[in-house]
């Protein structure tokens, strides 16, 4: 087992604990077994968001998964949207500005839009299709925390499209719930 997925497993585990108890992270991180399961990722990361889908509705798997996201590379991608931010004076502009649109960025529709072309997530780079977009969520709880910093006020960030659940491209809409420009 690699150290990412014990990382991903330590992750999960906190997460769903946070939203009910001991014995529940455990079912939902390990199994039946309640220990780490000789299972390779593609099956632990499929296994192990069934189990999350059966113990939990989903608002609460969203927010147990988005409280998983990873965190790699934030203050780079931070600096980033700042700057973006700093060049533009509402969405439409920061959608527009062509650093933005090299990131996967665009506007419409009162919100941004981040496309990605390929899954960055390495705990899934041997699963050919997931079941549900469940294990995704965690790409939206980084954008969360990523566009807040940057934008000052609360988003809400909805997943699209994923790739790993047999989409073409990864998309999220992220709609700013508060003023960005003043």
């Amino acid at each position: 087992m690699s150290d990412i997925r014990k990382i991903q497993e330590q992750v999960l585990y906190g997460a769903v604990k946070n939203e009910s108890n001991d014995d529940t992270a455990k079912m939902v991180v390990f199994g039946d077994d309640l220990k780490p399961a000789p299972e390779d990722n593609p099956t632990w990361v499929k296994n192990s968001m069934s189990r999350l889908g059966e113990h939990f509705d989903s608002a609460t798997v969203k927010k147990i998964r988005q409280n998983c996201q990873c965190g790699y590379a934030m203050e780079e991608k931070l600096q980033l949207v700042q700057e973006i931010k700093e060049a533009s004076s509402s969405l439409e502009e920061f959608g527009s500005h062509p650093k933005a649109q090299a990131a996967g960025l665009s506007y419409s529709d009162g919100a941004v839009n981040l496309m990605f072309p390929f899954c960055p997530c390495p705990m899934v780079a041997e699963v050919d299709k997931l079941d549900t977009n469940t294990w995704c969520q965690c790409t939206t709880g980084y954008s969360k925390i990523l566009f807040e910093k940057a934008f000052g006020c609360e988003v809400d960030v909805e997943l699209l499209k994923s790739i790993k659940a047999g989409d073409e491209i990864c998309l999220m809409k992220i709609i700013p719930l508060g003023k960005v420009w003043q």
